[in-house]
């Protein structure tokens, strides 16, 4: 079938147009949607109308169009939703890596600022043990000072950290220098 003239056209679109957006509908579940997708089937059939050579009727080659655009069509809306949650969840993630950096940086400078303000001795023994990772005996070595006393500084240095800081936060820094 060859569309010739545009009265022939406008029947066509007169007499399907409803129910196309109707059976459109049942895919597509938004009218406007439908309507778009019926007003499309309809343009690609005018702007093919001297090329186009329908080998069924006219209502069985506009409803196998509606069927095949409407499931492209939602096809790309879940692509474009899937891509949506990805990136929602993309700057969900970044943003909570932004807060828990800013927390860690925030929760360093508190325990840099409590160690900065103990005493010499435990300050020092406190970052062999804790950030240079040395055992007590070397740290005793290395200050030449015996393993009791760096039990004692490092006994005082734990309990200084614990009044200063929360319970949680407590936790939090012995598991980000130990």
């Amino acid at each position: 079938m060859i569309i010739e003239t545009k009265k022939e056209y406008e029947k066509i679109f007169r007499t399907h147009y409803s129910e196309l957006c109707s059976y459109a509908f049942n895919f597509m579940k938004d009218i406007d949607d439908a309507e778009e997708v019926v007003q499309s089937i309809f343009v690609k059939l005018w702007e093919n109308k001297n090329n186009l050579h329908i080998k069924t009727s006219i209502k069985s080659y506009l409803y196998s169009s509606i069927r095949n655009r409407c499931l492209n069509s939602i096809k790309h809306i879940e692509v474009r939703e899937r891509y949506k949650e990805f990136n929602k969840q993309e700057i969900e993630l970044e943003q909570n890596l932004q807060d828990n950096e800013s927390e860690k940086t925030e929760m360093e400078q508190k325990v840099r600022t409590i160690i900065d303000n103990m005493p010499e001795k435990r300050r020092r023994v406190f970052i062999l043990s804790r950030y240079n990772r040395l055992k007590y005996k070397e740290i005793a070595e290395e200050l030449s000072i015996s393993i009791k006393t760096v039990e004692n500084h490092m006994g005082k240095a734990m309990k200084t950290l614990r009044k200063e800081l929360t319970q949680v936060a407590y936790l939090i820094i012995l598991l980000l220098i130990c």
